[in-house]
């Protein structure tokens, strides 16, 4: 479709309060529309002109601000060292956190399992609890890419404490004054927005109602822009394109993992391909936020989309650079049947449960890492979806993230029944606290720390000995995804111990109390 029809489509296909796209062809707005309420029950209007939460597309600002004070980020590690006082052994650089690659768990992860309350405060005093609290990391630093809220919210603590100022007047000075985005701000506190406008959760079946958020979000996700913001970016973008400083140009260089393997992720920009060219971006998402811009270089385009719900922003961003380039979105073929290789495994890396089963349209559902992820399977008996790739080898199944820099040979779990598991468990690490009750022969469990005591959720027996806590609702954004509880009995078949894990949060050990 052209992108007039594309504009016109976008309301229906995307519904909700309302929203705002961008799209530039060098620094020619082809489009720039906005329809809706960014307010629906005080009736303000949702326009260009609108703050919006862009969520975690602050990262890249947040590198900017850093590229700018110090082309070389490596003076800052010996900062980023003291901002870790409890971590033993080695510790992440600041371009392992600009990366992704910090090896750290993230904090807001972490916080669900000290007993924070779904939508609790999460402010300055409990992110530097956590932070003071990190002891290991579930990789080593530059090996893998996991990706980590704080990465970037340390970054900014620090140039703040290297500039002698906030961050939010940092970052004005820095980049969003040079690149002309006049009314942006750091809006830390997610409550609200000074000109009104406002973040919803739900859908049209339910209804939309307004998201409450109350995390306290610095580096990582707490810029506010209005589209036309975003426009001024876009465009300090292309005429600063051949500077061989440029701004961009250097937060869109190349990166590589410690062994020399591309990675896909840096500077607080996703690096891919779509319609077989290369493009830079970042999506965004707080609860009832979500954002999306793509920026391909070698056409000059740039798009930009900000729904004030919970709209599949990606999805739409793709439309539009597909009406630009008069490209349509790729349509699936009939799919081959459905792999042998279905079931419940472990990764022996991460220690987590890998689960694999069948959709009813055909593909596989993966749960593994942050979210749910579909696969399609292909004749040769692997199935994939251009980030995971999982295939069968000499008798053994592989699992592929070349963005995570990640390879495994998963182990087969073993089917049954688990014997009892209830009771008390602690991890020293944490101080926190896991609390497994089976009344009426049913699992629960729930986490307890310093932030609280969280929900008992009814627990999911995946394999003998293998179980999941469901996380469906956490202090922000989507959760952190199902805990994996690996069990570990003594040889009375007492349940002693439990390593305990997600993809954003790994490799914790808990002992009965």
């Amino acid at each position: 479709m052209n992108l007039d029809t594309c504009l016109s489509h976008l309301p229906r296909a995307y519904p909700g309060p309302g929203g705002a796209v961008a799209v530039l062809r060098g620094s020619e707005v082809l489009a720039r529309h906005a329809w809706g309420y960014a307010n629906a029950e005080r009736r303000i209007p949702f326009t260009p002109a609108s703050l919006f939460r862009i969520c975690s597309i602050t990262k890249q600002f947040t590198c900017a601000a850093m590229l700018d004070a110090f082309p070389d980020p490596a003076l800052l590690d010996g900062d980023v060292r003291a901002m870790l006082p409890g971590l033993a052994g080695l510790v992440p650089g600041a371009l392992h956190l600009a990366h992704n690659q910090s090896g750290l768990r993230d904090y807001w992860a972490v916080a669900m399992l000290h007993g924070s309350p779904v939508e609790a405060p999460f402010g300055d005093a409990e992110a530097a609890r956590v932070l003071r609290g990190t002891t290991s990391l579930h990789f080593a630093p530059g090996s893998r890419y996991s990706y980590v809220n704080q990465n970037f919210r340390i970054l900014s603590d620090i140039l703040a404490a290297r500039a002698g100022r906030d961050f939010a007047t940092l970052l004005r000075e820095r980049v969003l004054h040079p690149a002309g985005m006049g009314s942006a701000i750091l809006a830390a506190d997610t409550r609200a927005l000074p000109d009104g406008s406002e973040g919803y959760e739900g859908n049209v079946a339910s209804g939309f109602r307004p998201a409450e958020n109350r995390i306290l979000w610095t580096g990582d996700a707490g810029l506010a822009a209005s589209l036309d913001d975003m426009i001024a970016w876009e465009r300090f973008i292309d005429t600063t394109r051949d500077a061989p400083d440029g701004l961009y140009r250097r937060l869109s260089a190349p990166v590589h993992f410690a062994d020399g393997a591309p990675a896909p992720y840096g500077f607080g920009l996703g690096r891919g391909e779509e319609f077989g060219r290369a493009i830079t971006g970042h999506g965004g998402a707080l609860r009832g936020w979500r954002s999306h811009r793509l920026h391909m270089a070698a056409e000059r385009l740039s798009v930009v989309v900000l729904f004030n719900h919970f709209g599949d922003a990606a999805s739409a961003a793709l439309d539009l650079l597909a009406a630009a380039l008069g490209e349509s979105r790729p349509t699936l073929e009939p799919r081959p049947a459905l792999p042998t290789w279905l079931g419940a495994y472990r990764d022996p890396e991460s220690g987590l449960a890998v689960r694999f089963d069948a959709t009813q349209d055909g593909r596989v559902r993966l749960r593994f890492g942050h979210g749910p992820e579909m696969l399609e399977p292909a004749e040769d008996g692997s199935a994939g979806n251009g980030r995971t790739q999982v295939f069968p080898r000499d008798g053994t199944l592989i699992m592929a993230r070349p963005q995570e820099n990640f390879t495994t040979t998963l182990q087969l779990a073993a089917p049954g029944q688990s014997g009892s598991i209830g009771g008390q468990y602690r991890c020293a690490e944490l101080d926190a606290t896991l609390t497994i009750t089976e009344a009426g022969g049913v699992a629960y469990g729930g986490f307890g720390g310093f932030l609280g005591q969280g929900r008992m959720e009814l627990l999911e027996p995946i394999a003998q000995d293998l179980w999941a806590l469901p996380c469906p609702r956490a202090l922000d954004h989507t959760p952190p995804g199902d805990w994996t509880l690996d069990i570990t009995r003594d040889g009375g078949g007492v349940a002693t111990s439990i390593t305990l894990g997600c993809w954003l949060a790994r490799g914790l050990r808990y002992q009965r109390v």
